[in-house]
């Protein structure tokens, strides 16, 4: 069940991610008409706050596992390599 709820969680995280990286290119950043009434308007900081502060946030929690895994194995192999010395 753990399994299948951290799929679920890459799945909407890359959504995010995607919806993030897409988002100013998709916005017509010069006519506020176009952004007013999303979420986080009227500015257009507002917007892209919205749009692309969930995805930067998912990204983060999506790479901090790897980062965590990736620190914990070289500090294994210092261990390891100090230890046979």
């Amino acid at each position: 069940m753990r399994k299948i709820i951290e799929l679920l969680g890459y799945a909407v995280g890359a959504y995010l991610v995607a919806r993030a990286i897409i988002a100013p290119f998709v916005i017509d950043m010069s006519d506020p008409a176009t952004y007013r009434n999303d979420w986080g308007g009227p500015s257009l900081a507002g917007v892209l706050a919205v749009r692309c502060g969930l995805g930067v946030i998912a990204a983060m929690l999506m790479a901090w596992p790897l980062i965590r895994r990736r620190s914990r194995r070289s500090r294994d192999q210092n261990q390891t390599s100090s230890n046979s010395i």
